[in-house]
């Protein structure tokens, strides 16, 4: 389903989430008050606008209440990005993502009323640090404090085994919520715990980051 959206920073993070959003079929509306910024995507979204974030009166006149969804990816000036975010939620936004470079910026944009916060560099490190640790991991996601998701391609000791047989929920404490079958290309999602894990199956696991680690730890040797 088309969905408006409205993302305010055109930087490096803005330009490709705009991009990407408008590659997916929705609307979008990218926002910066720097014109090279503004003319470099114009033509890759539905519309490009120069304009001043932290001008109240100017986001009035964008008319952003009627977006599905408004993200704030300034990052680099915190004044800026708070100002911002405090304007769109104050025009009456249905739902403001923004994105923070520290956990202090973060705290504040939730204070503000931002619905969801981003770190990109943050998560980005803790994916890069992940694979490079070990290279089972395939992805890396934050979901809730102290919770992870992870793909991880099965070690040889699961090949051929079934999730009653792995048990991993009552050893490890992580549940496994998908699986990505390669060969032929497929989602199982919630499988059953007769599945037989093939060496080209990808395993979507959710569980604590501790587990996490040593289920990795211990498949790794």
């Amino acid at each position: 389903m088309k969905k408006q959206f409205a993302v305010i920073g055109l930087g490096n993070f803005g330009f490709f989430l705009a991009t990407a959003l408008f590659q997916k079929g929705h609307e979008v509306l990218g926002i910066d008050i720097n014109p090279k910024l503004v003319q470099e995507i114009r033509d890759r979204i539905s519309r490009a606008v120069i304009a001043d974030a932290t001008d109240a009166q100017a986001m009035k006149e964008l008319e952003l209440a009627k977006m599905d969804a408004v993200v704030v990816s300034i990052g680099s000036v915190l004044n800026s990005s708070i100002l911002a975010t405090l304007n769109v939620k104050d025009l009456g936004a249905k739902k403001v993502v923004a994105k923070a470079v520290s956990e202090a910026h973060g705290r504040i944009l939730r204070k503000i009323g931002a619905d969801e916060i981003y770190f990109p560099e943050k998560d980005l490190a803790l994916t890069a640090a992940q694979r490079l640790d070990n290279p089972n991991v395939l992805d890396y996601l934050p979901f809730m404090e102290g919770y992870s998701i992870v793909q991880l391609a099965p070690p040889s000791s699961f090949i051929g085994k079934t999730l009653i047989e792995l048990d991993l929920i009552n050893r490890f404490g992580i549940q496994v919520i998908a699986i990505k079958e390669l060969i032929p290309e497929n989602v199982v999602m919630i499988p059953t715990g007769r599945f037989v894990v093939k060496d080209s199956d990808i395993l979507v696991l959710l569980g604590p980051e501790d587990a996490l680690v040593g289920l990795q730890e211990k498949t790794a040797k």
